[in-house]
């Protein structure tokens, strides 16, 4: 029996456990110090604060809010607007920047050098440059909302946002929503089978249409036996603003803008990085084979690339996240501009302030790296 490495090593597990001892023993007693100078200067200290009514307004919430509602709620709502901006970016800037880094690779001269100048351009372009001009130079010069651009009469986009349908559930709709998870659980079945299929015989049929007739036919199935238990509300004009569906801020509509089409740039130049790692070898003899074109990029190139573009991958999308924090400078309700602003002025408690802040943005960027290092570690392992 094997042991581990760590009991073969007992004298530097004591000196590892000595030195973390000491460490939390010096932090303990610095927030003694600090707590007890606070108090003899008659500042308040603690994060009592959090239970105390805000007293202020967020133009943004996605969960009820008001101005009796605590700093507590105050944070949650802060997080999901940091959250929602950073998803929205990221999901925008991702076909976008794989778009360019095929283009980039293109041997068409004019789509090569259009995915170029996009990349050189953007890339050195400051990122607040570019939120001020989708901001102040796009987005404040629309028009009022009853001259509003009809958005095939959908959706419409005024000064005061972007106004779109939003959907309305009705009775029936938990089946669907529970035959869509059941959808994906048996697709997440069907594929492991079909792998395990493949490993021990060589041969399988394509994973995709089985996962995709579950994931698609039984909510869709569900759906038409419940009578389809959605609607959609869509908004219209009364008086000067619009009623109905959602209504998208500007300030939303340019911080996902600016750091999607930024963020893309970069995302540009790690997709051609992977799709240049892999050998030309492979692909020539892929071809003189007679494979066609999208077998040759499905099977070959494609594969190994994502190995070589998702460490980075990861990074930029970390890097995005980070780049939020320019929202106060339109205005958008984040974290930094709710918290690291209006909280801090209030409560006249920087310390505990900015703990919770740093905290807030070191927790969700801990949980989006460990999702991005398990999923990297997941395509390592089948490409042993």
């Amino acid at each position: 029996m094997t042991l581990p490495a760590w009991s073969r090593r007992p004298g530097a597990v004591a000196i590892q456990a000595a030195v973390l001892l000491a460490v939390v023993v010096l932090v303990a007693m610095a927030a003694a110090n600090a707590a007890t100078n606070l108090g003899r200067l008659g500042i308040n200290a603690g994060f009592g604060f959090l239970g105390r009514p805000t007293g202020f307004a967020i133009s943004q919430s996605l969960i009820p809010y008001s101005e009796t509602s605590t700093y507590l709620r105050a944070l949650a709502v802060a997080a999901l607007n940091t959250v929602v901006l950073a998803l929205l970016s990221a999901a925008l800037a991702t076909p976008i920047g794989f778009a360019v880094g095929i283009g980039r690779r293109s041997s068409n001269g004019l789509v090569n050098a259009l995915a170029t100048g996009y990349v050189e351009v953007i890339r050195n372009v400051p990122l607040l440059l570019q939120l001020f001009f989708w901001y102040f130079a796009m987005l404040r010069p629309l028009p009022p909302p009853r001259q509003s651009l009809s958005l095939l009469g959908v959706g419409f986009l005024s000064v005061r946002g972007l106004a779109l349908p939003w959907p309305q559930a009705e009775p029936g709709l938990g089946v669907v929503l529970i035959a869509l998870l059941a959808g994906i659980l048996l697709a997440i079945l069907a594929a492991a089978l079909l792998a395990r299929r493949r490993v021990a015989t060589g041969a399988a049929p394509p994973a995709w249409p089985p996962m995709l007739a579950l994931v698609a036919g039984l909510p869709l199935l569900a759906a038409i036996v419940e009578g389809f238990p959605l609607r959609w509300e869509l908004p219209h004009l009364s008086g000067f603003n619009f009623e109905g569906g959602v209504l998208v801020q500007p300030e939303l509509v340019a911080m996902t803008l600016a750091l999607a089409f930024y963020s893309a740039a970069y995302i540009a130049e790690i997709v051609r990085a992977g799709l240049d790692a892999v050998p030309r070898g492979q692909v020539e003899a892929a071809r003189a084979l007679g494979l066609r074109p999208r077998t040759v990029s499905a099977r070959i190139v494609v594969p190994q690339s994502l190995r070589v573009i998702l460490p980075p991958l990861g990074n930029e999308y970390l890097r995005l996240f980070r780049n939020t924090t320019l929202a106060p400078a339109i205005a958008y309700p984040d974290l930094t501009l709710i918290f690291a602003g209006t909280a801090l002025n209030q409560t006249a408690q920087p310390f505990e302030v900015m703990v919770i802040v740093c905290a807030a943005y070191l927790a969700i960027n801990l949980a989006a790296s460990a999702a991005i290092n398990a999923y990297n570690r997941h395509l390592a392992r089948f490409a042993r």
